[in-house]
């Protein structure tokens, strides 16, 4: 196995655009290859919040641009749409 520095992602999906708002979807991607989780693995989130990843040492480099609706389409159904990507580094060694 290489040494260095490996990443893992984690995808949060927020009820509104702000950090604190209540997590309603999430996605996890571990590239340290300690674990291999899956969609669906948990009924649960692994943070209730955006501000609790990031109380948890997760880095954000990503937030979804908020784009408002087309008029008249105010309330269809479509992608979430408040999109946080977290990182945490691991260092190898």
């Amino acid at each position: 196995m290489k040494q260095g520095t490996k990443q893992q992602v984690l995808v949060l999906y927020l009820a509104t655009s702000a950090l604190d708002a209540d997590v309603v979807g999430w996605s996890v991607y571990d590239g340290t290859g300690a674990s291999r989780p899956t969609t669906g693995d948990s009924d649960e989130p692994p943070y209730k919040t955006g501000v609790a990843a990031l109380e948890d040492g997760w880095r954000l480099f990503q937030a979804s641009q908020l784009i408002p609706p087309y008029p008249g389409h105010e309330h269809d159904t479509s992608f979430l749409k408040h999109e946080f990507f977290f990182e945490k580094l691991r260092r190898d060694g």
